[in-house]
Parts: C-alpha cells; sequence; structure tokens
C-alpha cells in the first residue's frame, strides 16, 4: 500500500502543512504548535490514511514536540536537515518564500527523496537537554546582571540597586547548582549517558560543566548520523561563496545549526589548545601556514567534535594522537583550516 506524503512547515505559534488532495493537487492546512492543534493534526491525518508520512524541517523547540506527538501515534516522521531542504528549494526553483510554500516544497521532498525515519529520544535524554538549556539560559541572565551591576559601581545613589543585584545573583547561583546536580544525577541513572559522561572528561579541557551541556545537545540526535553530519549540525561546516573569477569571498561557518552545542565547544577547544600537547601542535602547524587565530580554534573545534563522534561510536577514551597526528597531510589540516571562520561571534 502506498504512503500518503504530508509536509509541514512549523513556526512559533502555528504550523502549515501540505498534502496532495484527491486530484492530485496540493492543499493546505494550519494547526496551532500547541498540544490541542497537535493532537488535531493527528486525528485528522489518521482519519483520512492509514501508511503516512510526514517530513518537517529541524527547526529545535518549536518542532519537536510535534515530531513526539506524530511518533507516539504510529506516524512516521523525518526531520529534515535544514540545509537539505534549503538546497532541495533551490532545485526545484523556489522564488518565494511563505510557510505554505514551504510546507509544499517539503511535501514535494518527502516525494522524492530518501525517507529517513525520525528517532524518538529517551525521556532521560529529553529532559537532560531541557535543563541544560535551562541552566544557558540562566547563565545568560547572570552575564547581564554582573554587566549591570559593573554600570552601578560607577553611579552614586545606587546602593539598593546593587543589594538588588547581589540578591538575584545568590538566587539564580542557587538554582544553576541545583540544576546541574541534578544533570549529573539523571546522567548516573542511564547506562549509555553515564559511559558517555566519562568519554567526554578524558578530554583534556572538557570538566564536568563541559560535559552536561556537550552530552545534552549531542545525545539527542539520531544514532546513525555521521561526523561530518554532526559538524553541519552545529553549524560548523564551511560556507563558500563565489561566482565567475571577479567574486570570492572569505570562507566562513554557515552557522545554520544548533547554536548551543557550537557554543559550549568554544572554551574546551581553546583549553585544549593550550594544554593538550597534540592540539597544541595542530594549532602550530595551521599558523605556520598563515591562519589566524581564530580560524585554528574553530578547526580545533571541529576536530573535537570528530573526535567525540568516534569516542562513542568505539567506546575508546579521547587520545589525542589519533585525533591530531603530527602529520599535518595526513588529516587533511588545509580542508579543515580553509573552513575556519575570520569571525568574532562563533555562537551566534
Amino acid at each position: 500500500m502506498e504512503r500518503f506524503c504530508v509536509g509541514v512547515d512549523v513556526s512559533a505559534k502555528s504550523f502549515d502543512v501540505a498534502f496532495r488532495g484527491v486530484k492530485g493537487r496540493v492543499e493546505y492546512e494550519t494547526f496551532a504548535n500547541d498540544g490541542v492543534g497537535r493532537r488535531a493534526f493527528v486525528k485528522y491525518l489518521k482519519k483520512r490514511w492509514k501508511l503516512i508520512r510526514v517530513v518537517m524541517e529541524s527547526t529545535g523547540i518549536y518542532g519537536l514536540d510535534l515530531a513526539l506527538a506524530l511518533n507516539k501515534a504510529g506516524i512516521e516522521v523525518m526531520v529534515a536537515n535544514p540545509r537539505a531542504a534549503a538546497n532541495f528549494a533551490k532545485a526545484t526553483l523556489q522564488r518565494s518564500k511563505t510557510d505554505r510554500l514551504d510546507a509544499e516544497m517539503l511535501l514535494l521532498f518527502a516525494e522524492r527523496m530518501p525517507f529517513i525515519a525520525w528517532r524518538s529520544p529517551s525521556s532521560a535524554q529529553l529532559e537532560l537537554r531541557a535543563i541544560s538549556r535551562r541552566v544557558q539560559a540562566l547563565l545568560e541572565t547572570v552575564r547581564a546582571e554582573k554587566n549591570r551591576m559593573h554600570a552601578a559601581m560607577h553611579v552614586e545613589g545606587t546602593k539598593v540597586v546593587r543589594k538588588s543585584i547581589t540578591a538575584t545573583l545568590r538566587a539564580l547561583a542557587k538554582q544553576i547548582a541545583e540544576l546541574r546536580a541534578a544533570a549529573v544525577k539523571l546522567i548516573a541513572s542511564d547506562p549509555i549517558l553515564a559511559r558517555r559522561n566519562e568519554l567526554l572528561v578524558t578530554i583534556k579541557g572538557v570538566g564536568q560543566v563541559s560535559a552536561i551541556s556537550i552530552l545534552a545537545e549531542l545525545s539527542v540526535l539520531p544514532a546513525d548520523m555521521t561526523d561530518r553530519q554532526w559538524v553541519a549540525h552545529a553549524g560548523l561546516d564551511p560556507r563558500d561563496f563565489e561566482s565567475g573569477t571577479s567574486v570570492r569571498s572569505v570562507p566562513k561557518i554557515s552557522k545554520r545549526g544548533n547554536r548551543y552545542l557550537r557554543a559550549v565547544l568554544y572554551l574546551p577547544a581553546r583549553v585544549a589548545s593550550r594544554f593538550e600537547p597534540n592540539a597544541a601542535a595542530f594549532g602550530s602547524r595551521l599558523k605556520a601556514t598563515g591562519k589566524e587565530p581564530l580560524q585554528i580554534h574553530v578547526a580545533v573545534m571541529r576536530k573535537l567534535l570528530h573526535g567525540i563522534h568516534a569516542m562513542f561510536l568505539t567506546n575508546q577514551p579521547f587520545d589525542g594522537r589519533r585525533l591530531f597526528p603530527p602529520t599535518a597531510g595526513a588529516v587533511g589540516t588545509s580542508g579543515i583550516a580553509s573552513s575556519a571562520i575570520s569571525e568574532v561571534s562563533i555562537a551566534n
């Protein structure tokens, strides 16, 4: 029996659905992106068709609940990589961009491209990511409050304000500590998470705090993703722009990916570049070829992500000699360096 294909474009408050009607023409529906809307969408699909395949784009938190609802209802879901969807849209000469057109493009994607079913993360993995992202949000608030304290210290008559900021910082520190303790307990209760946490802390530059954040973002990814797909997911893949012989921009990272993962890799890569001998040697080789410090740093971030993928795959601890071999040509450093960026901001 032929499977019925549906394309779904998800936004914060709603999601648009595209499918083929009785005469083969594309039809559209819109549902609220909340519990009621998601249940209505599942009921709508099951009332009309038996075998259904839904393709939606990876949109982070906005699409996760919908993918979980569909998966729980026994409906096959594919969460397409945003870059793959964007390239497909270009190939089909999509010139305008609206929610309905994006849903129709995903419908065509479902009909023409290989279908890769999405696997739902475990409850422990989802909870860990929720905790980690809450900690990141609180840390951003801490930074903002510290900036306000710095300003208040240079203004007369702000004693009450400084007292308020101090109290807020103490409360935030307590919440962060409690959340991190809950994350550690959650990791210890899951054998896979516990083992991967042990592997992560064998990397010089990755402590328990960084390990929680890295593990939280990576554990919800499909198990069959390659290391190159991890790099693309983090937005650390190269983005070249050139046309003819006259237009050629400096290569940059795409930043079309998980900003949380990209941000949490920043500090471990900086520490590894200084204190992990093989990473330091790798950086020195790139510097000798004329690469800028930030280009080198991003190259190390990418290498660390490749290394973590290999560690999880082989269940072996970190080995800097294998990740950063002494012979530059053996590891393709020129390709890695050429994709490094010359921008100041990595996380955003």
